[in-house]
């Protein structure tokens, strides 16, 4: 008898294990198309549920597995779809759910097609009924020449039938096309067809692309982009990653080259190779930067074989170029993050462009980092993984100088031979101390009307991550921190106290500064509509600039439409002189070589954040919007304005110095027990009401001890329970607990029988952040 392990459709940690169900056989000829990967309908309870079988094994009469209950086998209903992934999706799959202690239901669904999975919904009489996938193939229907169009004659009075044959004797039309000129055609037609005067032939349409466009069949006239010649770094970085490709172990390769060193035409040619030894390709790139500039420079080499996938589609468009990767018709997939779950067989190389990026972590379950996944998955399929960035994580170069499968190669300089443009910090206190009252310093200003009066263009970067309010002083610089985490202390209005959200320490919030008793004390930050007006004052008044000059913002609220974003860009692009201003979307990704001048409004706000990457996004975000400015034959400068301008940061992006930034933080990082030293997990608990989110984060605090202390040993630890730094959010109150392990413990393994068997509170939930990105 055939059985099959499922995991049901419900993601919860209660139904969280697989369950075994007889697979039926259609009249002796074997099963029903029930395989690995396909979605089931099965009996579950008083009612029926879908499943996803993630294995299928035969046992003979009495060898059941054990635990197994003969009696109380149920078998499967039927299959509701074809597979949606194999045995090596359904191991990623379980890998992920023990890995980042996340519901196996939610881990099986990363590998499923946008909207196309059928479900169960209660219908209000109280049954459950199959819901069929939201999102399908298109088929259109065409309207074509038949063999009697050429000589057919219609009737005087026929006057549809008249326009019909005009329309399609000048070139295949859709139906709905027809339909949209005419009004109702389905008469007309079918008395059309009868008489062999048009056929109707249904066609599959693939969203998002025209039609008739090939679907992968390259285009008669398809030519690739050409390749230009390599620089010596750039050669060596393709021979490194050539090399570990075909070595098959799973090999990293990090390629650390400055803003415009050339890494995409690296991903490029190392891609060419993979597809001309048979293999297929992977690419992912952070979701701001999937612009059509972007996927065009893989299309203009690879054709019409690369799929795209990413949120700014609609889920038809997802579903459909799911579906294209599926049919082994694409060869290259280009997407955010979840383009790593794709169907897509024979995998040879995976590249990650910009690593460094917050984005490749998920932040909800299961919460995967996307470069652990392509590593893992790497290693199975004997492919090699590429890592691009600027401003490699501190913990890809800890792996690259401790793991011997992982090696870095650098191209140190321009691919253009250009030099990188001069960083020049502007020290706003100073500016303050002046008499100065705006955001924008003098030399920003001024630096400001001598580029846009050449007509040249300009981006000026809000940096505005996170959400944490802090105090600083005007005056001095001075920011209140916590006496034992050298973090800042976050402001909290209701109360106008000050707190840390690692240890708990809380102090009233001073009038004045306690350095140098000013009593300019900035709640920091701007918003970019505020910034944007401001700007549209300064330009307005500055000789050779005017009204004329656009700024262009670019923000969450001004991209949120389809489209926008490139939309933007293109306005961006066309005018002679402009301002580009936005925050972190606008500081990757983006190449004109018009652009002159980049300037950062305020440095400090990440760089005083309550959180242990703070230094290093504030060093990365510098060094990566600094690459934005002069690209091309024209010179590019960048202005810093910061209050902090002795931070080791700040300082060593201005000259980068990426050695100087590392010597002052790795120690910091060493001694108070952070990556890439050691093993985070970060314990989440929410809910509505907060003396009871309370009570279960000090109860989870209690066990997590015990467990750590039973199968932990030395160097785990487990810190306080406390509330997040944004405490309460949407309603719903936040509390946290930190677990702490060396670094190559398994911290999965100790805490997931805990949360495996540990049973769900009624109105509090409880999620595990295995390899936290921060602790926010």
């Amino acid at each position: 008898m055939k059985l099959a392990s499922v995991i049901l459709d419900i993601p919860t940690q209660a139904l969280d294990a697989p369950y075994t169900y007889a697979v039926p056989v259609d009249d002796g000829e074997g099963d029903l198309s029930i395989e690995v990967g396909c979605a089931v309908l099965v009996p579950f309870g008083g009612r029926r549920a879908i499943g996803f079988v993630i294995g299928i094994g035969e046992h003979a009469e009495g060898d059941w597995p054990e635990g197994l209950d003969p009696a109380k086998l149920k078998g499967i209903v039927r299959a509701v779809s074809r597979p949606y992934f194999d045995e090596e999706g359904a191991a990623c799959a379980r890998w992920l759910s023990e890995r980042y202690i996340a519901p196996l239901s939610s881990c099986v669904r990363l590998f499923t097609p946008p909207g196309g999975v059928p479900r169960m919904v209660r219908a209000r009489e109280g049954y459950w009924r199959l819901e069929e996938p939201a999102v399908g193939e298109v088929d259109d229907r065409w309207v074509v020449p038949g063999p009697a169009l050429a000589q057919f004659e219609p009737r005087k009075n026929a006057v549809k039938q008249a326009s019909i044959v005009a329309a399609v004797r000048r070139g295949e039309l859709r139906v709905a096309e027809l339909a949209a000129e005419f009004g109702a055609v389905s008469g007309p037609l079918k008395t059309l067809e009868k008489q062999g005067v048009v056929r109707i032939e249904h066609r599959r349409r693939m969203r998002g692309m025209q039609p008739g466009e090939p679907l992968s069949e390259q285009a008669g006239g398809f030519t690739p982009s050409p390749k230009p010649p390599l620089t010596s770094g750039q050669a060596k970085a393709l021979a490194a990653i050539d090399a570990a490709r075909q070595r098959a172990a799973g090999e990293v390769v990090l390629v650390d080259g400055v803003t415009g060193s050339g890494k995409t035409e690296v991903y490029l040619q190392a891609i060419e190779a993979a597809l001309d030894a048979g293999r297929t390709a992977c690419v992912l790139v952070p979701e701001i930067s999937l612009t059509p500039q972007t996927v065009g420079r893989f299309r203009g080499r690879f054709g019409d074989t690369v799929a795209v996938m990413h949120s700014r589609m609609s889920q038809g468009e997802r579903f459909d170029q799911w579906d294209f990767i599926r049919s082994g018709q694409a060869r290259v997939v280009v997407g955010a993050r979840s383009a790593l779950f794709t169907p897509l067989t024979n995998l040879g190389l995976i590249v990650i462009d910009e690593e460094h990026e917050g984005s490749y972590k998920q932040d909800s379950a299961p919460r995967y980092h996307a470069r652990d996944v392509a590593v893992w998955m790497a290693r199975r399929a004997g492919a090699a993984v590429v890592l691009g960035s600027a401003t490699p994580s501190i913990e890809t170069l800890y792996a690259c100088a401790k793991d011997p499968t992982w090696h870095q190669v650098a191209l140190p300089e321009r691919a253009n031979g250009k030099p990188l443009p001069e960083v020049r910090v502007v020290d706003m206190a100073k500016e303050f101390s002046a008499g100065s009252r705006s955001m924008f310093s003098g030399a920003l200003s001024r630096a400001l009307a001598e580029e846009l009066s050449a007509g040249r263009k300009a981006v000026l970067l809000l940096n505005q991550r996170g959400f944490a309010k802090f105090l600083l002083c005007r005056e001095c610089g001075f920011v209140p921190e916590c006496p034992s985490c050298s973090t800042s202390l976050t402001y909290h209005e209701r109360g106008n106290f000050l707190i840390c959200h690692h240890c708990g320490y809380r102090v009233p919030a001073p009038s004045v500064c306690p350095e140098c008793g000013s009593p300019y004390l900035k709640k920091f930050g701007a918003g970019t509509q505020r910034v944007e007006a401001d700007l549209r004052v300064l330009l307005d008044e500055t000789p050779g600039v005017g009204p004329d000059v656009p700024i262009v913002r670019m923000d969450a609220d001004t991209t949120s439409g389809k489209g926008a974003h490139q939309r933007l860009l293109e306005e961006f692009a066309a005018a002679d002189a402009a301002v580009l201003l936005g925050t972190q979307m606008i500081a990757k990704g983006l190449d004109f070589e018009d652009v002159t001048l980049v300037g950062v409004i305020n440095a400090d706000t990440m760089l005083k954040l309550p959180d242990y990457r703070a230094a290093e996004r504030t060093f990365d975000l510098i060094e990566q919007v600094a690459g934005r400015a002069g690209r091309a034959e024209l010179p590019g400068r960048v202005l810093v304005q910061t209050y902090e301008a002795d931070a080791a940061p700040i300082r060593a992006a201005a000259a980068y110095d990426r050695a100087l930034f590392l010597r002052d933080e790795l120690p910091k990082r060493r001694l108070l027990g952070y990556p890439p030293y050691v093993s985070l997990a970060n314990v989440l608990v929410w809910g509505k009401d907060e003396p009871e989110v309370r009570r279960v984060a000090s109860g989870l605090q209690d066990e997590l001890e015990k467990a750590v202390r039973d199968f932990g040993g030395e160097g785990w630890s487990v810190l306080p329970a406390t509330p997040c730094v944004l405490a309460k959010l949407r309603g719903t109150y936040r509390w946290h607990i930190v677990v702490k392990a060396p670094i190559h413990a398994d911290i999965s393994s100790v805490l997931l029988p805990l949360f495996r068997h540990r049973k769900p509170e009624k109105d509090v939930n409880v999620a595990v952040d295995v390899d936290p990105d921060d602790l926010l």
